[in-house]
């Protein structure tokens, strides 16, 4: 399904962009002759001012023409380069939180068209531990992100004491995903303090939250209850969050087609702190403070 915003602009910058060219080729030259026959001079010889005085350019032609080239540049720079996210929930803290703002490199897994997301040029593959933005498989409407954890033909365990373990394509034997500084975090969940450990998926390290309380939600696993283990599919990826008793990710759902990769979240470029607790007379999505210590790259 096309993207609705991406195809509102597409179609924006269309017709933008074919109105200034009718007006630069066609029209503007019309208006010199117009104005050159009405005070009798060689079209070359009539100045702006002269032609706008005589033949005035239409205002809707003026008004297309010059917002052409910017929303051109919002399409090229949203559709191949960057483009910005909200975070919504919880699910990868504490590596992003709430409120913090992304952007997301778009060319990071290959150029896409911007309405139907056609593979238009292949530049890489996302590696084990990326952060990565997706169209969410079972409706693609909506975006999510989360960290691969297993690439095409791993298979990726998750073991009842809430560890890793990953057998890579091609190899025999499956290996626990290394976890270390393991200490009680800041951050809780309904009243309990969670457990925080750095683990090392990609080649840098990252934070990761369990509740010590909550045992694995293995009946909901997918597509096997009970079962937490899956071998991932040539095409696809394995993700979770880095809060692993608040993410409903591939444990739950299932992969990801290399089709619905929309890009690699590489930075933080602003972060707002809204009133979780309802001690401000401010409504609940208002922000009341900007987290700048949070602004920069994610790991």
């Amino acid at each position: 399904m096309a993207n609705t915003f991406s195809l509102i602009l597409v179609l924006v910058t269309l017709f933008t962009g074919i109105i200034w060219a009718l007006d630069k080729f066609v029209w503007a030259p019309r208006r010199q002759q117009k104005a050159a026959e009405v005070l009798q001079m060689e079209s070359g010889e009539v100045s702006e001012e002269q032609v706008a005085s005589v033949a005035p350019q239409p205002s809707w032609i003026e008004t297309s023409a010059s917002v052409f080239p910017v929303i051109g540049l919002v399409l090229v720079l949203r559709s191949f380069i960057y483009e910005p996210f909200q975070i919504p929930s919880g699910s990868m803290m504490p590596t992003l939180l709430v409120g913090d703002f992304i952007l997301v490199e778009k060319f990071a897994y290959g150029l896409k068209d911007p309405v139907f997301r056609h593979q238009l040029i292949e530049t890489g593959e996302p590696e084990r531990g990326d952060v990565v933005v997706f169209k969410y498989p079972p409706q693609p409407s909506i975006d999510f992100i989360k960290r691969v954890v297993g690439l095409p033909g791993d298979t990726v365990r998750y073991t009842d004491d809430k560890r890793l373990c990953i057998k890579k394509k091609g190899e025999s034997t499956c290996e626990f995903v290394p976890v270390d500084n393991i200490h009680q975090s800041e951050f809780t969940q309904r009243g309990v303090n969670l457990i925080q450990a750095e683990e090392v998926l990609g080649k840098e390290p990252h934070e990761i939250l369990v509740n010590p309380y909550i045992p694995n939600q293995t009946g909901q696993y997918y597509p096997t209850p009970g079962l937490g283990e899956w071998v991932v599919p040539q095409g696809q990826y394995f993700v979770m969050g880095d809060n692993r008793d608040n993410s409903k990710d591939s444990r739950f759902w299932g992969f990801v087609p290399e089709e619905n990769l929309v890009g690699k979240a590489v930075g933080i470029w602003i972060s707002f702190e809204f009133d979780e607790q309802g001690d401000s007379f401010l409504p609940s999505w208002v922000p009341v403070g900007v987290r700048f210590n949070r602004i920069g790259g994610i790991d």
